[in-house]
């Protein structure tokens, strides 16, 4: 992929990936941080990237890696202030009022729940390239979207029926 090429593709892709990383992390300031590093990483990369082969799989997957990666060192992190401070936690402020349900009815499911529906249903992926793309089986990737779908249906018709 040449320079040209790489900055087309940069520009159109970006505002969909941060999108979907959000949907998939709950967070959009990680999903902005996170598409962007992956970038990074693809810029660094481009000569090896083929424009037609879907270099955007590259950097959604590039990016939730890091995602995990950094909620992982988090977690880590708050686990050892835990231990060794005296300070208690409290609770995280209440979500924006303004949220949007499909995010707060995202957010109840597991994390491979929640990729999958993602991958799927608003990056259009097929259930074969959800599973090349996150590694599971075809099969388990089903599962994931049935109960996902199982899960989502009552919370989403809740919010549609009051208007929220």
């Amino acid at each position: 992929m040449t320079d040209a090429e790489f900055e087309e593709f940069y520009t159109h892709s970006v505002k969909p990936l941060v999108g979907q990383v959000y949907l998939m992390t709950g967070d959009l300031h990680e999903a902005q941080d996170v598409v962007q590093e992956a970038f990074v990483r693809a810029w660094t990369r481009r000569a090896r990237l083929d424009a037609g082969a879907g270099p955007d799989a590259w950097v959604r997957t590039t990016a939730w890696r890091l995602a995990v990666s950094r909620w992982r060192r988090g977690r880590r992190a708050t686990e050892a202030w835990r231990r060794h401070s005296r300070v208690h936690t409290t609770e995280a402020p209440a979500p924006d009022p303004g949220t949007v349900a499909l995010i707060d009815a995202l957010r109840e499911l597991s994390d491979r729940q929640r990729r999958v529906a993602v991958l799927h249903y608003v990056c259009d992926l097929s259930v074969d390239q959800v599973a090349h793309e996150t590694g599971i089986s075809a099969g388990t990737v089903k599962t994931h979207l049935s109960r996902a779908r199982a899960a989502l249906a009552p919370r989403l018709l809740e919010e549609e029926e009051y208007g929220v």
